[in-house]
């Protein structure tokens, strides 16, 4: 009963209410609420605040939230291994990633791994910005840039640079920068990350490296609608090698200051911070990590 309440309490976190995930599970809110206070009782500690409007965890919640998904993970593998044999995977996934990587990358990967394991279900949240990933239990995420939150565990994925980038009905009409000052002179398309906007663009990685903050009429969180913008001639755009190095390739959009090109910004996947994880998130990290590294 101890594991079946710590996975009732689980689904809550994930799905934000008591009410949401009795239904999930075809309980009523009251069974639920019941269940989740002897949960606590068993611990002795609150592990929710609730409000009539929502729920938060407690620290004692965010430690049992860490620490269950690696038991819970733990007991399937172990029960996948004794009915079908140590080779089987099975269960779910939830990752989560940004949404150009998710469209295209991610989602091929995902569609060979489940070939080749098909008791496996996989369930993908498409985000630009940032995710809390122990409270809504994802299994791994895959993120750009510099991670904030040390307590998490970070597998570092081959990177590429970002590419200033425009469509040559933008460039016909506009002209074309020479420098990278000359983007203050551009409508330049730009990226909303939570609640900072990226539209301070850094060139070149020696000495001579410059920053221009540059402006638009168009800001977005959707890194695939900036890339629209972009295909549509809207403006200049900075993207990753990731996102529309096939574009480039076919001329839909042409490079612009190669010459004062970027470093390379840092793609990782992040797990929770437990000690272990499920044998079938461990093959699907590793799954992902061959697609980025043959990417192109």
């Amino acid at each position: 009963m101890l594991l079946d309440n710590i996975s009732l309490f689980l689904l809550i976190v994930e799905k934000g209410s008591l009410v949401a995930a009795g239904r999930e599970v075809g309980l009523s809110p009251t069974t639920v609420s019941e269940r989740l206070a002897a949960l606590e009782s068993h611990y002795g500690v609150v592990l929710l605040n609730r409000t009539t409007r929502s729920i938060s965890l407690t620290e004692e919640g965010r430690t049992l939230v860490e620490g269950a998904k690696q038991v819970l993970g733990e007991v399937e593998d172990l029960e996948t291994r004794i009915r079908f044999g140590a080779q089987r995977l099975s269960g779910p996934i939830r990752i989560s990633t940004p949404k150009d990587l998710g469209r295209t990358i991610v989602s091929e990967a995902m569609a060979r791994f489940l070939a080749e394991h098909p008791s496996i279900s996989i369930d993908l949240h498409l985000s630009d910005g940032y995710v809390d990933i122990v409270g809504m239990g994802i299994d791994l995420a895959v993120r750009f840039g510099p991670i904030s939150d040390s307590s998490l565990r970070v597998k570092q994925l081959p990177s590429r640079r970002r590419i200033l980038c425009a469509a040559p009905s933008y460039l016909e009409l506009h002209g074309v920068p020479r420098t990278p000052a000359d983007l203050k002179d551009h409508n330049c398309l730009v990226m909303r990350f939570g609640q900072n906007i990226d539209n301070v663009w850094r060139f070149g990685a020696t000495a001579a490296k410059q920053i221009v903050t540059v402006r638009g009429n168009l800001i977005a969180n959707d890194g695939a609608l900036v890339r629209r913008w972009g295909l549509e001639g809207r403006g200049i755009l900075l993207k990753s090698e990731f996102d529309v190095g096939d574009d480039i390739r076919t001329g839909r959009l042409i490079e612009l200051l190669p010459e004062h090109a970027s470093p390379p910004v840092p793609l990782q996947l992040l797990f929770p911070p437990s000690r272990a994880q499920p044998r079938r998130v461990g093959a699907f990290a590793d799954c992902l990590a061959k697609a980025f590294r043959d990417f192109g």
